[in-house]
C-alpha cells in the first residue's frame, strides 16, 4: 500500500554477493522432477515454534481491531473496534485511527470496565457481540446492521446488563459520543432523539427496555467544547439475574427520521432476527462451487468470503472488489489480481468478470494501468494483464483476451516505453536494461532502483504473452519476446545484485546496492534485507518465472526462514522494526507449497491465520506481540489476507503447477481429522472445474480421493502423493492407472474420474 512518507530501514552489515550463474529457462522447459521435488537447505531447518504450531488459535490476534458488520456491497461500511466501541466517517487523509466520530458505551460510576471477550455469532453471521466487566455487573453489547423494509439502513447496538452475583444492582450506562460536532438531545414519546442542530440530522435513537417506570429514559445530554466526549447518560434502574437492564441504541445511516426507526425499539429480538435471517440465508459460494472445509480453517473460508464481500461496492456503476472497508476502501491493482482470484474459487463468476473491466478502466491514455499504487508502481499495468489472463483460464472464455487487445497492445507500448526511458536517463536501471526506477511498495517508499516493478512485469509478459500464443493474437503473442529481452536483462542484474546474508547464504535484496541507503551511519536506518521481497514471492508463485533450483529462489526462500518470527516472516513491510505484515506470510506459504515444501507451507499458514482477530480478519502490519515500540499499519479487514486464505486452501486441494495439475500438495497429518472430509464441488481451473472429494475410511483406515474433472485441456501431468500425512500409503486403483515418481504418483492426465485410497 502507498504511504505518504518515505519509511527508512534496518540492516546489518551486509557483504558484497558472489555470482549468480542463472540461465534463460522459460516453464514449458522446466524438468517435471524439479518442480515436484521438495526443496531441501539443511542450513535453514524449521524451527521448532513451527513444528509445533498447528493449533489454531488465534494467539498472535492484534491487541486493537476493527470488524465489519455492514452488509455485501454496502455503501455504510460501519466498523467496529475490539471493546464495541463503533467507528464512523474514516478520514483517509489523516491517521489509520482516526474517526472523527466514535461512539462508545460504558457504565457509570467510578471506574471504566474491563474488556472481556469480543465474538460473532458465526463465521457467516456478523452479529458481534462484546463483553465487558465491572466488578458487580456484567454488560453485553449486541452489534448488528438491519435494512428492514420503511426503515432503511440501520446500525444498531443492544446493551444488556446483568448482575455478577444474585443479588440485584443499579446501574447507569452510557453512550459516549466523541465528535467534532454539536448535538441536541430530546424526548419523543419514551424514546430519546440526539440529533445535530445544524443539519437536523439524526445521530441516534435510544429506548430502554423491560424496565420498572422510574427507570424510565430522561437522559441528561451535555454539549461541552468540540472534539470533548458527550455523554449520553440514562437514569439509574435495576439490573437482575432475571431482567437485565436493556436499551436498544439505533443509528440510521441513510438519513432517516426518528420516526422512521422509532417503531423498531420496540423489539430488539425482532431486529436482530431481521439480520439473522438475511445471513442465514446468504452463502459464501456461487453454484456451481461449493466447499467442504471442516473445522477451524472452513470458518476463515467462510468469514473471509464474507469479509470480501462486505468490502465491495459499486462505484460510479463499477463494481469494484476494495481492499478494504476505510483507509483501503477503493481499488489496488496488485490486491485485486488476488481477490478476483479468491472471488473466482467462490464461484462470483459474473462480478469477477465485472471487477476485471473495473481493474481495466484504470488505463490511461498511454497505456499505464494506474489505481491506488500511484503512477510509479508501474508493475500494476503487467499486473493487469496477468489477471486478464488468469480470469480467462479460470472462465474457459478467451473473448475477454480478444476484447481487451487494444488495451494490452497499448499496455504493451507502454512497457516498452518505460525500458526505452530507463535508457535514455542514464541511470543503473537503464543500464541494466530493466524497467526505471519506481516505487517498490511493501516497505520501500519513494523512486528507487529497484526489482519489484521488473520483476512484476516478468509475470505479466510471460502469461500474457503464452495466452496471445495460445489464441494466435500476434499483436499479443509479442510480449513472449519482450519477456525473453527482459529476463536476460534481469539475469544480468541480478549476478551483480545478490548480497550476503550474515555470511550464511546469498539473496538478491528489492533496492539496488547503489542506493545510498545502504550506506546509512546507523545500521538501524540502513534497508532490511527482507523489505519488499513481496513482489520477488509473487514472480516465483503464481508467477512461475523461475525454475525451483534458480540460486534467486533458494536465496528467497532461505532469507524468509532466517527472518522468521511468530511462526511467519517478520519486517518484511512498512514496519521495519519489530512487526509483521500479516499476509506477506501467505505470499512465502504459497511459495513454499509450489516447491513442495508442504510442511513448512503449512507451518506458515497456520502462523498467518494465529495473526488474524477471532473475528477471523487481519490488520495489514502489526508489532510482534514482546514489541515495546511500533504502530499498526493499513486497514482491518484487510481483504487481499482474505483472499489469500481463501487461495491457499484451494491450492493445498487443487494447485495448478503450468501445465500439470497437482492435488492434495498441501495436506499434512494434522489436516487429516477423522470423519472431517475435504470437498470441492466445480472449482474453476486451467484445466476445467474439478470436483475433488477427500473423505476419511471408516475405523480410521484411510482415506479415500474421489476426483472428476469437466471439459477443459488436459493437464500435461496430474500428480498425487504416494503418502498422505504421514501414515496413510498409496494402494492400488481399479479406477485409474498411476506409477511412482519419487514422492508422487503420476495418474493418467486423460482420465477425468477415478478415486484412490490411501491405507495405513
Amino acid at each position: 500500500m502507498t504511504p505518504v512518507t518515505r519509511r527508512k530501514f534496518l540492516g546489518g552489515a551486509l557483504l558484497a554477493g558472489g555470482a549468480l550463474t542463472s540461465t534463460l529457462v522459460l516453464p514449458e522447459a522446466l524438468a517435471e522432477e524439479a518442480i515436484l521435488a521438495p526443496v531441501t537447505d539443511p542450513g535453514a531447518a524449521i524451527a521448532d515454534d513451527l513444528a509445533a504450531a498447528a493449533a489454531i488459535d488465534f494467539r498472535y490476534s492484534p491487541a486493537f481491531r476493527q470488524t465489519a458488520y455492514c452488509f455485501p456491497d454496502d455503501p455504510y461500511k460501519s466498523v467496529m473496534n475490539e471493546k464495541g466501541t463503533l467507528l464512523y466517517g474514516y478520514d483517509r487523509d489523516k491517521q489509520i485511527d482516526y474517526f472523527p466520530l466514535i461512539i462508545n458505551f460504558a457504565l457509570g460510576g467510578m471506574k471504566p470496565a474491563s474488556f472481556v471477550e469480543q465474538t460473532l455469532e458465526s463465521p457467516a453471521v456478523p452479529i458481534v457481540r462484546t463483553t465487558l466487566q465491572r466488578a458487580d455487573a456484567t454488560m453485553l453489547l449486541t452489534t448488528f446492521a438491519t435494512r428492514n423494509p420503511g426503515e432503511g439502513r440501520v446500525d444498531n447496538v443492544l446493551i444488556e446488563i446483568f448482575p455478577t452475583g444474585s443479588a440485584s444492582v443499579h446501574v447507569s450506562p452510557v453512550v459516549e459520543i466523541h465528535s467534532e460536532d454539536d448535538f441536541t438531545a430530546a424526548m419523543m414519546d419514551q424514546m430519546v432523539v440526539v440529533a445535530n442542530p445544524k443539519t437536523k440530522g439524526v445521530l441516534l435513537v435510544a429506548k430502554v427496555l423491560d424496565n420498572p417506570p422510574e427507570a424510565e429514559f430522561t437522559g441528561q445530554f451535555f454539549d461541552p467544547a468540540a472534539n470533548i466526549m458527550k455523554p449520553l447518560t440514562f437514569h439509574a434502574g435495576v439490573a437482575s439475574t432475571a431482567r437485565p437492564y436493556r436499551v436498544l441504541v439505533r443509528f440510521p445511516q441513510a438519513g432517516q427520521t426518528a420516526a422512521q426507526l422509532q417503531g423498531g425499539l420496540e423489539n430488539p429480538d425482532a431486529q436482530m432476527a431481521s439480520a439473522r435471517e438475511f445471513w442465514s440465508a446468504w452463502s459464501p459460494f456461487q453454484t456451481p462451487v461449493s466447499w467442504q472445509v471442516s473445522g477451524r480453517r472452513g470458518e476463515f473460508v467462510t468469514a473471509c468470503a464474507r469479509n470480501i464481500l462486505q468490502a465491495r461496492e459499486l462505484k460510479d456503476g463499477k463494481l469494484t472488489f476494495q481492499v478494504g472497508p476505510t483507509c483501503y476502501r477503493g481499488l489496488w491493482v496488485v490486491d485485486g489480481n488476488f481477490i478476483l482470484e479468491a472471488a473466482r474459487y467462490l464461484g462470483y463468476d459474473k462480478e469477477a468478470a465485472e471487477g476485471l473491466r473495473t481493474t481495466w478502466s484504470m488505463q490511461q491514455k498511454t497505456g499505464q494501468v494506474v489505481a491506488g499504487g500511484g503512477s510509479e508502481h508501474y508493475k500494476d499495468t503487467a499486473i493487469a494483464m496477468f489477471t486478464l489472463v488468469r480470469q480467462c483460464e479460470l472462465s474457459q472464455d478467451w473473448s475477454a483476451l480478444r476484447e481487451f487487445q487494444p488495451n494490452v497492445v497499448a499496455a504493451l507500448a507502454y512497457i516498452d516505453s518505460l525500458r526505452a526511458r530507463a535508457r535514455s536517463e542514464g541511470g543503473i536501471m537503464g543500464h541494466y536494461g530493466l524497467l526505471p526506477k519506481g516505487f517498490a511498495d511493501g516497505g520501500l517508499g519513494g523512486s528507487r532502483d529497484e526489482f519489484t516493478n521488473t520483476l512484476w512485469t516478468l509475470a505479466g509478459l510471460k502469461a500474457i504473452g503464452a495466452a496471445g500464443e495460445q489464441q494466435q493474437i500476434p499483436q499479443i503473442a509479442r510480449a513472449s519476446g519482450m519477456y525473453r529481452e527482459l529476463r536476460a536483462a534481469f539475469n544480468q542484474a541480478a549476478s551483480q545484485q545478490m548480497r550476503s546474508y550474515d555470511g550464511q547464504f546469498q539473496y538478491l535484496p528489492m533496492l539496488m546496492k547503489e542506493d545510498p541507503d545502504w550506506q546509512l551511519p546507523d545500521p538501524w536506518d540502513r534497508p532490511r534485507p527482507q523489505t519488499a521481497q513481496w513482489a520477488l514471492s509473487h514472480t516465483i508463485f503464481p508467477g512461475i518465472v523461475f525454475d525451483p533450483s534458480d540460486p534467486v529462489v533458494r536465496g528467497h526462500v532461505r532469507l524468509m526462514q532466517a527472518v522468521r518470527q511468530e511462526s511467519v516472516p517478520a519486517e518484511t513491510g512498512w514496519s521495519q522494526h519489530e512487526a509483521v505484515w500479516n499476509y506477506n506470510a501467505a505470499f512465502v506459504a504459497e511459495v513454499y507449497l509450489w516447491l513442495g515444501m508442504k510442511q513448512a507451507a503449512n507451518d506458515t499458514f497456520v502462523g498467518f491465520l494465529n495473526h488474524a482477530s477471532p473475528q477471523y480478519c487481519w490488520r495489514e502490519e502489526q508489532p510482534l506481540q514482546h514489541a515495546l515500540l511500533g504502530s499498526y499499519v493499513g486497514d482491518m479487514p484487510h481483504n487481499w489476507a482474505s483472499a489469500e486464505c481463501i487461495r491457499y486452501m484451494r491450492h493445498v486441494l487443487a494447485l495448478e503447477d503450468g501445465p500439470d495439475l497437482r492435488l492434495l500438495a498441501g495436506i499434512t497429518e494434522d489436516q487429516l481429522v477423522p470423519g472431517q472430509p475435504f470437498r470441492l464441488t466445480g472449482t474453476p481451473t486451467r484445466f476445467g472445474r474439478l470436483n475433488i472429494d477427500l473423505e476419511p475410511l471408516d475405523r480410521k483406515q484411510g482415506w479415500r480421493l474421489n476426483f472428476r474433472r469437466a471439459e477443459g485441456p488436459v493437464p500435461a501431468r496430474v500428480s498425487v502423493p504416494l503418502t498422505l500425512g504421514d501414515r496413510f500409503h498409496l494402494a492400488a486403483s481399479k479406477t485409474v492407472q498411476w506409477k511412482r515418481d519419487r514422492d508422487f504418483a503420476s495418474v493418467d492426465p486423460a482420465a477425468r474420474e477415478w478415486s484412490l485410497t490411501w491405507t495405513a
